[in-house]
């Protein structure tokens, strides 16, 4: 049985962290904190969405803090830089938030910007990196399928691993593998499947060739590992811009995969200009550690959010609780 709203909310902390540059529109992350048995989880999906959404981000947070914890195979987790959608001049500050991070991940198609724009982002990470560094871009589903073949020949001069969510719909996937059929560039998917009815269609259609899983989104680490289970795809773990409690969910959920042929998405406490913990969960020679991460007191104190917003978020989680049962 999940624990109640009340038990959820004693001890709960919200914070908002500042980024260290705009990422997803936001220059500030709010997440709420829990503390349950088995140490501190995140509660954190983005304000815009809706309880029926935001309420499995719940159901991750629970089972982190309450649940059984999953068998760890590895104790480091390779993970990518990430890169938001800035000038090609402030490529190289932001790379260097990552030590040693062999592979990159680049925002394109963002909103205000044209494909010249993630050209030149793409040339300038190529160009941080080497020719031995691997480049994946991330469009969010905001191309259609002929804005995404184009951007696919525009990019191939700088040999992408692959191209995660470049159209919003399974069909447009589909569609846009099938037309590159004959190259060597992958297609991931993403939000077709952590905000799906059914987040195996993707693959039972044939329209990714990776899935990328993020253990809050899909209910929890044990949802995320039968997915990948049943799909029978490569996956990549990845985060939500997570405060380094968030992050160790996601680690674990890489610790606990049989196989991991990708570097994750999980360094993006290098993001946030501040953290809840002195010993944040930043990439290291390029990965980042299994571990639990206590919040430090002083820190959630300084970084505490004001008190309308913890007010809206508490009352989001009751929300969110009733539509889980608890």
């Amino acid at each position: 049985m999940n624990p109640t709203p009340a038990e959820l909310l004693d001890g709960a902390c919200v914070v908002a962290l500042p980024l260290v540059t705009r990422f997803r529109g936001i220059e500030v992350r709010e997440a709420m904190l829990l503390r349950g048995p088995n140490g501190w989880t995140e509660f954190s999906p983005f304000t815009e969405y809706d309880d029926a959404e935001a309420s499995a981000w719940l159901a991750g947070a629970i089972e982190f803090g309450w649940g059984a914890a999953p068998v760890q195979v590895r104790d480091n987790i390779p993970v990518n830089a990430t890169l938001p959608a800035v000038a090609p001049g402030e490529v190289d500050g932001v790379l260097a938030r990552f030590p040693g991070a062999r592979t990159v991940k680049v925002k394109v198609a963002e909103r205000g910007h044209v494909l010249a724009d993630d050209v030149a982002r793409v040339r300038a990470t190529r160009a941080f990196l080497g020719a031995e560094g691997r480049i994946r871009v991330d469009a969010n589903g905001g191309w259609n399928v002929d804005e995404a073949e184009r951007a696919a020949h525009a990019l191939d001069p700088y040999d992408l691993e692959y191209l995660e969510q470049p159209c919003a719909t399974i069909e447009e996937l589909a569609e846009l593998r099938g037309r590159l059929h004959d190259w060597s560039l992958p297609i991931a998917a993403d939000e077709s499947v952590r905000k799906a009815d059914d987040p195996l269609r993707v693959a039972r259609e044939g329209a990714a060739d990776i899935l990328v899983l993020k253990a809050q989104p899909l209910g929890g680490i044990a949802a995320a590992l039968r997915i990948a289970a049943e799909a029978g795809l490569p996956v990549v773990v990845s985060s939500a811009l997570d405060t380094s409690v968030g992050l160790s969910m996601g680690a674990a959920l890489a610790a606990a995969l049989p196989a991991l042929e990708y570097d994750c998405g999980l360094g993006t406490a290098a993001l946030l200009a501040a953290d809840v913990t002195e010993n944040p969960l930043v990439p290291r020679d390029g990965t980042i550690e299994v571990r639990r991460v206590e919040p430090d007191a002083a820190l959630l104190v300084r970084h505490a959010a004001a008190p309308e917003r913890e007010t809206w978020w508490r009352e989001r989680l009751q929300r969110c609780a009733t539509l889980l049962g608890g």
